[in-house]
Order: structure tokens, then C-alpha cells, then sequence
């Protein structure tokens, strides 16, 4: 199975724990956060790897050979001359694999107790060309789908922004979940990225620009397994959700 790990972000809301090192290699419970996602999805059955990187490029890489790319097929995707966001990243990433399978798409710094094997597997059963995880947790921008469960809006509740490929879009009519940071995708989306002329681009712009002939469908998970901690006051969260879950 194939996992893509979305490492090359600059980190900044680490603040001074990025100064001298990219953010997948800030340590969580005694280890890199970059470690212990390959550690979990090698766990899952994920046997093929691309990780993305960019700031502090070298440093990832001597990570990785230090650790003889625990024993498991590893591929860069360097973003070091341009960050390509994460819609471009993905592009530049799918490119790396050697075969038709879908990709899991993981954020280095959110740790969660989801099934992602089953996630993955539920994927390739339904035919769509993603799958997001999201959650009915607060916050400030929200994605909204059908009773089909398929994307087909969003909203910046800061702003009041709304975006949606479909005319009349009105949000009350529409279910708002959170998404989670980790998503499924298959091959058919490539030409729809190719299509796209910005080297630089995000993967949920490009969502919300082709919910309309896409099949971007959900899968809803509690918020309480989850934590993202790209931030400083997150860390220790992560901490007991690691040990929550018997990592050590």
C-alpha cells in the first residue's frame, strides 16, 4: 500500500523548535514525529513511501539514512527549490510511485488513533476519487457534504467566506465537518492536477474547484482520537495519545 507523508511545511507554528531542524524531525515522546508516522503506517501494512520535504531538506535526508530508511522502500519528493503547498506536493509526489494504487496522504505533524488500513481499504472498495476524514469538532473553516456523504462546499467561519463549484450554494442545507489531515487519493485524479497551471496550489482549493465531477466522499471519525501538533501547547497531547495507544 502507498503512503505519502506531507513533511516539507515550514513548521513556523512550532516557533523555536523549528529554528535548526524541519518540523517532521521535532520529537514527540522521545522520537520524531516523522518517525513515528512510518512506524504507524508500516504497522498498518503501508510497505511503500514518499515523503515530501523541503525545509531543512538535508537534515531529512540524513535522518533517513542514519536510519537505513527503516528497512522500507522510501522515496523524496523535493520541494527545496519551490514549496508547492499541498495540492502541488501531491502532484509531484503520485509521481514517485511505481504503480496504480491509491495513495494515502498522511500530515507529518497530526496523530490519530484512526484504522488507516481500513480507511485505505474502504477507499479502494468505493470507487471514489478520494476520501477525507474529517470529524464534528470546532473550528474555523469547515468542509460541507451532501446526504451522499460527497463534498460540495466550504467555509472560512472567520471570514465568512464560502466556496463552492455549485450554483446557489447555501451552507445551512449542507452537513460542516473538520477535516482531519489525512486523506485517501486515487490515480483518476491526475489529469484534473495536471490540468492545473500554478506549480503551487492546495489540495482543498482543488477539492472545492471540482467537487462537481469529482466523487470526494467522507468518512467521519471522532475528534478525540486526533491531535495536530504542529503546535507548541499540542505536544504533550500528542504525548498521551501516543502512549494511549501503546507507542513507545
Amino acid at each position: 500500500m502507498n503512503a505519502l507523508i506531507l513533511a516539507a511545511g515550514l513548521g513556523t507554528r512550532l516557533g523555536s523548535l523549528t529554528a535548526d531542524c524541519p518540523k517532521a524531525l521535532v520529537e514527540v515522546a522521545g522520537r520524531t514525529m516523522l518517525e513515528h508516522q512510518i512506524r504507524r503506517l508500516s504497522a498498518a501494512g503501508f510497505d511503500r513511501f514518499v515523503i515530501n520535504i523541503h525545509h531543512f531538506a538535508p537534515k531529512v535526508r540524513a535522518f533517513l539514512a542514519d536510519n537505513s530508511n527503516f528497512g522500507l522502500d522510501i522515496r523524496l519528493s523535493d520541494e527545496s527549490g519551490l514549496l508547492l503547498d499541498t495540492g502541488g506536493g501531491i502532484r509531484q509526489a503520485m509521481r514517485l510511485f511505481d504503480n496504480d494504487e491509491p495513495v494515502l496522504v498522511h500530515n507529518v505533524d497530526i496523530f490519530s488513533s484512526t484504522d488507516l488500513k481500513m480507511l485505505y481499504e474502504g477507499h479502494r472498495k468505493s470507487g471514489a476519487d478520494a476520501t477525507l476524514l474529517v470529524a464534528s469538532r470546532s473550528s474555523s473553516r469547515y468542509l460541507y457534504f451532501d446526504v451522499n456523504g460527497m463534498l460540495c462546499g466550504w467555509s472560512n467561519e472567520s471570514t465568512g467566506r464560502v466556496r463552492s463549484p455549485l450554483a446557489g450554494f447555501d451552507k445551512s442545507r449542507y452537513t460542516p465537518y473538520a477535516f482531519q489531515g489525512i486523506h485517501v487519493v486515487s490515480r483518476t485524479l491526475l489529469p484534473l492536477l495536471d490540468s492545473v497551471p500554478d506549480r503551487t496550489f492546495g489540495i482543498t482549493r482543488f477539492y472545492l474547484e471540482h467537487a462537481d465531477r469529482l466523487k470526494l466522499r467522507k468518512v467521519v471519525v471522532s475528534s478525540e482520537g486526533w491531535v495536530d501538533a504542529g503546535k507548541p501547547e499540542t505536544l504533550s497531547a500528542a504525548e498521551r495519545m501516543l502512549a494511549s495507544l501503546g507507542y513507545e
